[in-house]
């Protein structure tokens, strides 16, 4: 046992691809994934302080930065599937969380366990922190199926991916991150040059809301 297993598991989350089995111009790993998550965290936790908002942001960075650990056990599962129902959503949550207790009782010093308990544990809740994770995780699928259909991809998945998370960010209760999101990042993304009609389907799903 020792912290050695834990450091050596994170070089398998680079081997980790998102949305596995499609056709994609860029390739995005979960290891990636996390990083990107922790920056757009930061800015938008930013926004949120700027407004008169506390933030922790230790909890913040621990949330951000561990939040897809567990998918080292289990791989990055597709998000139709993950989400098919409730049920299902459930019992992955289960197996995920049953498999990283294992974990960090088997290879992690007895010293550190109840510190990775409680870094390792869903960050995902109705707190500042939580709901500023949900808001930066959306973005990074968003931004992923903006890159595809930018340049042209023709998957439905990626045109249902983009909506979807658009739609998820736009219905957070985080007032001052989904204003600037809305009125400065949607203006400059739907100025873009891109092979599919980015503008067309913002609009259309901005007019849902």
């Amino acid at each position: 046992m020792g912290i050695h297993r834990f450091f050596t598991s994170l070089n398998d989350l680079e081997r980790i691809i998102r949305a596995p089995g499609r056709f994609k111009f860029e390739e995005h790993n979960v290891a990636a994934h996390s990083w990107k998550v922790s920056q757009y965290a930061m800015f938008f936790a930013t926004i949120e302080e700027r407004e008169g908002r506390p933030v922790d942001w230790k909890s913040l960075y621990e949330r951000t930065i561990n939040h897809d650990f567990a998918e080292v056990f289990i791989g990055d599962i597709k998000t139709p599937v993950k989400y098919a129902s409730p049920e299902l959503k459930e019992i992955l949550a289960k197996v995920e969380e049953g498999m990283m207790e294992k974990f960090i009782l088997k290879e992690i010093p007895e010293e550190f366990q109840d510190v990775f308990f409680d870094r390792m544990k869903e960050g995902k809740d109705e707190s500042l922190e939580g709901r500023l994770l949900e808001f930066a995780d959306k973005l990074d699928q968003f931004y992923e199926a903006f890159a595809e259909l930018k340049r042209g991809n023709t998957d439905k998945e990626f045109l249902k991916m983009y909506r979807i998370a658009l739609s998820k960010i736009l219905d957070l209760p985080l007032t001052a991150s989904v204003d600037y999101f809305r009125d400065v990042i949607l203006d400059d993304i739907m100025t873009e040059d891109t092979a599919i009609d980015i503008r067309k389907i913002t609009k259309r799903v901005l007019e849902a809301h």
